[in-house]
């Protein structure tokens, strides 16, 4: 009697199969869409928290931040117009979601950082911790420093070149476009250190080669900030002197910041 027991004869494709370990439960082989489906996640929590905000500071907040906005030009005694039937309230929208986007920016780094969090290291996850509080920091350092000592400085003296030659009527849209596309890039700006330490980080510079190319980065430090800023010497100079200032501080943070490759081979 045959024994019911024996295995049957397998092919080649079989045993290949048959040893072949199973794919983890739950993954479905298809790791690239659960990372899709994060990422998606990430998008329409951050909408729907930037929309929130959004109409919260358009129904409770815009008549006063506006007002706040314009202030520097109306104790200067000048007036704000609109020349377009739909400008005030376009622009009354822009502000609104610029503001809410800021008012709702907790609420995207914490899903942003819910998205990366899991592929990182645990030292790497302290590291992007304080990376982020000291980037925060300094955009706002830039920001508030261009509001306070520069913005006032460029008003003044863009009022000063057209005195004699016609009566200063800004339009609400242009105005309002010229405040955000000046104390923006000084926020950006001020990026420069933790751009240096990244930089470090990744060995693609380190503070020898800083140093080096001081007279040059100097320079650039200088053409760049003709093109970030209004066309006057005043606001060039504000932003670009404090730009070598960070340069140099991110010089330093070079000199005791290690490459990846040289803390593994110590480690």
């Amino acid at each position: 009697m045959p024994d019911s027991t024996k295995k049957p004869d397998l092919t080649a494709a079989d045993e290949v199969e048959e040893k072949a370990p199973a794919a983890p439960e739950g993954d479905g082989g298809a790791p690239l869409l659960s990372h899709l489906l994060a990422l998606r996640k990430v998008l329409v929590v951050s909408a729907i928290a930037v929309a929130v905000a959004f109409f919260a500071v358009y129904s409770l907040f815009i008549d006063p931040l506006m007002a706040w906005i314009v202030s520097p030009i109306q104790a200067r005694g000048i007036d704000v117009i609109y020349t377009a039937m739909s400008e005030a309230l376009v622009t009354k929208f822009k502000v609104a979601l610029i503001a809410g986007a800021v008012a709702a920016s907790p609420v995207v780094i914490w899903q942003i950082w819910g998205f990366i969090k899991p592929a990182l290291y645990p030292h790497e996850k302290t590291r992007f911790r304080v990376m982020f509080f000291v980037a925060l920091f300094l955009f706002l350092t830039g920001v508030t420093f261009c509001y306070f000592a520069v913005y006032t400085l460029a008003v003044d003296f863009f009022l000063v070149a057209g005195d004699n030659l016609a009566r200063p009527m800004l339009s609400i849209d242009k105005y309002v476009g010229f405040l955000f596309g000046f104390i923006l890039p000084f926020g950006v700006a001020f990026q420069l250190p933790v751009a240096i330490y990244i930089t470090t980080r990744f060995g693609l510079t380190n503070h020898q080669m800083l140093a080096s190319k001081r007279k040059y980065v100097i320079l650039g430090i200088f053409v760049l900030a003709a093109i970030l800023t209004p066309p006057d010497v005043v606001s060039q100079i504000a932003l670009g002197v404090p730009m070598v200032l960070l340069y140099e501080i991110g010089i330093l943070v070079a000199r005791f910041t290690k490459s990846r490759d040289a803390q593994a081979l110590e480690e």
